[in-house]
């Protein structure tokens, strides 16, 4: 079969697109030495929703009655997919590496099929089951750095919980946004995730500015925040609904494995990271453990 540059567009976007959603990553580590991290959540899905707003205002405007009907779900989506999958992250970038957050994260479809399992009765099979108990030895190795005394002890790294918990958060905006139909198109439903995301936020940004760690609003500030909203936000998100359109949502769900390749380079290069025989071997399972989840699927 001949491939034309038509038929090569989309797999373009499959290897670019997560790029930008691993940048992310850079400004967990980069960016909170210069902004509190729940400041830069919340102006960072601020900002996407102005940008988002000037081009579906009008659409949502028409549309202000269906988008009251649907507050709690869009509530609920904001706060996990805009506020606990970006603040854990960025917490968790104060005391952990971009490779142990990137191989973490890609542990979410796990968290789904869980998730899946116990709130909506999907069964889980002999591969799912080997699957799901190979992601998460994988996962409690790269937790534990490969010494069990760790887990017996019950001895982690802070930041690598929280990316833990980013994981179960990306889960469960995952599953609840594929449940809970939407009479909005794509993007206006998630000009208004954004806006109940930084919503959400408001309270602990007031918490965190007035009692803990106030903002600096400088140059560091505008920086970080632009490009989280930008490169992370906006252009992540859109490569990937039209990846997923032209691909499906299977063959885009490799995004997560190249997630994590592009998260080590990204630490390595720019942090100075290093990779680590208990990182080979953590994602090494994680990634066996989501092809057996995969596999049933097919």
């Amino acid at each position: 079969m001949k491939y034309s540059n038509k038929n090569l567009y989309p797999f373009f976007l499959l290897l670019i697109q997560p790029i930008f959603m691993a940048s992310n990553l850079v400004v967990a580590r980069g960016g909170i030495e210069f902004v509190p991290p729940i400041s830069l959540s919340f102006w960072r899905w601020s900002l996407v929703f102005l940008i988002l707003l000037l081009f579906n205002f009008f659409y949502l405007k028409k549309n202000y009655l269906n988008i009251k009907k649907e507050f709690k779900e869009l509530l609920f989506l904001g706060s996990m997919g805009c506020g606990v999958c970006s603040i854990f992250p960025y917490i968790a970038g104060e005391t952990t590496t971009i490779v142990n957050m990137g191989i973490i994260y890609t542990s979410s479809p796990i968290f789904i099929i869980l998730i899946s399992s116990f709130l909506f009765k999907e069964k889980i099979n002999t591969f799912m089951f080997f699957g799901l108990i190979s992601c998460l030895i994988g996962v409690l190795i790269i937790i534990t750095r490969g010494n069990l005394v760790y887990l017996i002890n019950l001895k982690f790294t802070s930041g690598d919980l929280w990316m833990l918990g980013a994981a179960i958060g990306w889960a469960l905006y995952s599953v609840f946004l594929f449940r809970w139909k939407s009479s909005l198109n794509v993007f206006p439903r998630f000009t208004m995730i954004s806006f109940f995301g930084a919503l959400s936020m408001l309270p602990f940004y007031l918490i965190e500015q007035n009692l803990f760690q106030s903002t600096n609003f400088d140059y560091n500030f505008y920086a970080w925040v632009i490009f989280a909203a930008i490169s992370p936000g906006i252009i992540a998100f859109s490569l990937y609904t039209i990846t997923q359109k032209h691909l499906g949502a299977s063959t885009t769900g490799f995004t997560l494995y190249l997630f994590t390749v592009y998260g080590a380079f990204y630490g390595i290069i720019l942090f100075a990271e290093s990779l680590e025989y208990y990182h080979f071997i953590g994602a090494l399972l994680v990634f066996l453990g989501i092809y057996f989840v995969k596999k049933k699927t097919r």
